[in-house]
């Protein structure tokens, strides 16, 4: 009898709490930084991403669907860096600097990759200004909380669990 499917049980539920509060806490900063920067109206451009422009004079729905898409983007990456640090057990023991270079990871990411591809098509010049502080946002308010929440919230990996 193996005690593998044990392990993996363990394993996902000692990563939901650090994958919902990080998700949360980091969701929930970088909105309020988006409100703060761009204006309350910055889910419809959210939503853009898939509907295209005509989702800027969007309803309701559109706003919903734009909160929705920011907080799953928030909880995916939260996510990757909680299944990452089972691999690399240093991104839980040095949380600080690695959510930090996270934060980094995230924007690049979402700035070289997803939005080019979204339906928007946003892509540069970019603005030196913007780009230290969309840099330095990631890395404090979306980075680092991720990693934090991991920190305080996980169990020890799978791979000190006495095996049966």
């Amino acid at each position: 009898m193996t005690t593998a499917p044990v392990s993996l049980r363990l394993s996902q539920s000692s990563l939901a709490l650090p994958i919902l509060v990080g998700g949360a806490t980091a969701g929930t900063f970088d909105l309020i930084a988006a409100f703060a920067t761009y204006g309350l109206r910055s889910p419809y451009a959210i939503a853009g991403g898939l509907l295209g422009r005509s989702a800027i004079q969007g309803g309701a729905g559109t706003y919903i669907l734009g909160v929705f898409l920011h907080y799953f983007i928030a909880f995916s990456a939260a996510a990757i860096y909680c299944l990452a640090s089972r691999s690399l057990p240093f991104l839980v023991e040095h949380f600080f600097v690695c959510g930090l270079f996270f934060g980094i990871a995230i924007y690049l990411v979402m700035n070289l990759i997803v939005l080019p591809l979204c339906a928007l098509h946003v892509t540069g010049p970019y603005q030196y200004r913007a780009l230290v502080q969309g840099i330095f946002v990631h890395m404090l308010i979306i980075g680092l909380p991720i990693s934090l929440a991991l920190r305080q919230f996980s169990s020890s990996p799978p791979s000190a669990i006495p095996a049966r």
